[in-house]
């Protein structure tokens, strides 16, 4: 801990370090003086003066309380400091959820890993990447469920973005007008100069009986709320999927139930936003940074450094240090004439 406290401090004044030097002429000049003052006589033998007492053994405590005392004042005359450095981020953000889909078809592998991952891993970048917006995460199978309201904590979104799995929670299949409109209701309240959702999907609406809004509902209620919708369309290309999943049966073939790009484009033009088609992982983060670009928030980056003073235990120390040495060498080491 003392190690720790003793590495965190710079000196403002590290020249007068150069005060140090007096300690060597100190010793040297008491080493004379205390030769000077010892009586010289001569004897045949200094056996039965070999006399060594606790007084005898400890004479040279006063010097060395001296110099402590000298070494703690020269450590306060060079000021050390403790420096906090902090920054704070603030300025007017924009308030963005993520609609992801998580059916099962999220969890084919013509994208490796898989989409899910990779649709996980690209949102992870982009969440961490917006440091002033307060984002949130509605997901969507055959139900949607808002996973997180929109928050300005990343490392809670983050969390629950690592956690998703497809088919974990929710009914099968695809009901992209319900997870829209669960993610324009997140926005509802919101006093964000820009509501932006980007709803990002690998299907077409698959619908269970129990759907409640359809897309193109859904579309209309976000566009009465001037809701901004950047669609993703996510798989690699039908031939592709044919190819990597050959050995599958053709009911369980994604191209056999693939993206709806009419809509997901009519979705995005009517709000003002865009759609993007994303065959890769590579494709699919140069979107999310496309939409970063397209979407900025001012951020203003305030830096705040602080300065602790830590001389005064060093003054304490070297009076406390110089206290000792006169009560010493005027009450244990005290000479008389």
């Amino acid at each position: 801990m003392l190690y720790d406290w003793i590495r965190n401090i710079d000196f403002l004044w590290p020249e007068n370090f150069i005060l140090l030097g007096l300690i060597p002429f100190l010793i040297y000049r008491y080493t004379r003086k205390t030769g000077r003052l010892e009586a010289v006589m001569t004897v045949s033998s200094v056996k039965p003066m070999q006399v060594k007492s606790f007084r005898t053994r400890l004479r040279h405590l006063p010097l060395i309380f001296r110099i402590l005392a000298i070494t703690s004042l020269v450590f306060a005359l060079a000021r050390p400091q403790q420096r906090n450095d902090q920054q704070q981020t603030k300025g007017e953000g924009i308030d963005i959820v993520l609609c992801m889909d998580v059916s099962g078809s999220m969890g084919t592998r013509d994208i490796l890993p898989s989409r899910m991952e990779v649709a996980k891993q690209v949102a992870e970048d982009f969440v961490m990447a917006r440091p002033v917006d307060r984002i949130g995460l509605v997901i969507f199978s055959g139900e949607s469920f808002t996973q997180c309201p929109l928050t300005t904590d990343k490392n809670t979104l983050v969390h629950q973005i690592r956690t998703l799995e497809s088919r974990r929670f929710l009914k099968d299949g695809t009901v992209i007008g319900e997870g829209l409109a669960t993610a324009v209701d997140r926005l509802n309240k919101s006093n964000a100069r820009s509501k932006v959702i980007i709803l990002l999907t690998d299907g077409k609406e698959d619908a269970p009986d129990t759907r409640l809004i359809d897309p193109l509902t859904a579309l209309e209620i976000a566009r009465a709320r001037g809701v901004k919708i950047y669609s993703i369309g996510m798989g690699a290309a039908p031939s592709t999927i044919v190819e990597r999943l050959k050995d599958q049966p053709a009911e369980r073939n994604p191209a056999a139930y693939f993206l709806d790009e009419q809509l997901l484009s009519r979705m995005a033009t009517e709000t003002g936003g865009q759609y993007f088609r994303a065959r890769d992982k590579e494709s699919l983060e140069g979107i999310y940074k496309q939409i970063d670009k397209l979407e900025k928030s001012d951020i203003e980056v305030v830096s705040y450094k602080r300065f602790v003073e830590l001389f005064y235990p060093f003054v304490f120390a070297a009076l406390a240090f110089l206290f000792i040495e006169i009560l010493l060498r005027y009450t244990l080491f005290r000479r008389f004439p």
